[in-house]
């Protein structure tokens, strides 16, 4: 059996990638799955004053963040914490979690995803939103399916919303 050929050099200078709109979130693609043979992929997401990510589970992939701008809230299962810039934290698969901008000013993160393909769930989201209108009730529901996304309504939620003075985007 041969082993997979390393990937060519990718080199993506500071401000390069294309970027989109998630609703809440924006999102700048760094590394893609096939930069990578699909062992993790890099994206960079930007949080305005009160952005909230909703609830959601991933089942096919975890989560590494790391915050570079401002104070990103994080609850993941029974956990909660903020991190400033240089804070670093793991979103493992199978646990419901959320982020949020904790502060005052906007924030910002580096996401890298292992392993890669979730990358295309941002970009169909920021496609389906490109308009600026919310998605119909079924199709983020759909989309989320395709990607092994589960998306949750916790009980901890109001209270997160509340104590950071959050706007909760649609499905939240």
């Amino acid at each position: 059996m041969t082993e997979p050929s390393a990937p060519s050099l990718t080199v993506v200078r500071p401000g390069e990638g294309s970027e989109g709109d998630l609703g809440p979130i924006g999102v700048a693609f760094k590394l893609w799955g096939a930069d990578t043979n699909g062992a993790v992929s890099v994206v960079e997401h930007p949080f305005p004053v009160g952005a909230l990510v909703p609830p959601h589970l991933h089942t096919r992939e975890d989560e590494y963040s790391i915050v570079t701008e401002g104070e990103i809230g994080f609850r993941s299962g029974d956990r909660e914490v903020v991190l400033g810039a240089g804070g670093y934290i793991t979103k493992p698969r199978g646990e419901l979690h959320a982020m949020w901008n904790a502060g005052p000013a906007p924030a910002r993160m580096i996401e890298v995803i292992s392993p890669a393909g979730f990358e295309h769930f941002f970009r169909e989201l920021a496609e389906m939103l490109a308009d600026g209108s919310p998605p119909s009730e079924d199709a983020l529901p759909a989309l989320a399916a395709e990607y092994g996304l589960q998306l949750g309504r916790p009980d901890w939620l109001p209270d997160v919303i509340a104590r950071y003075g959050l706007t909760p985007p649609f499905g939240a």
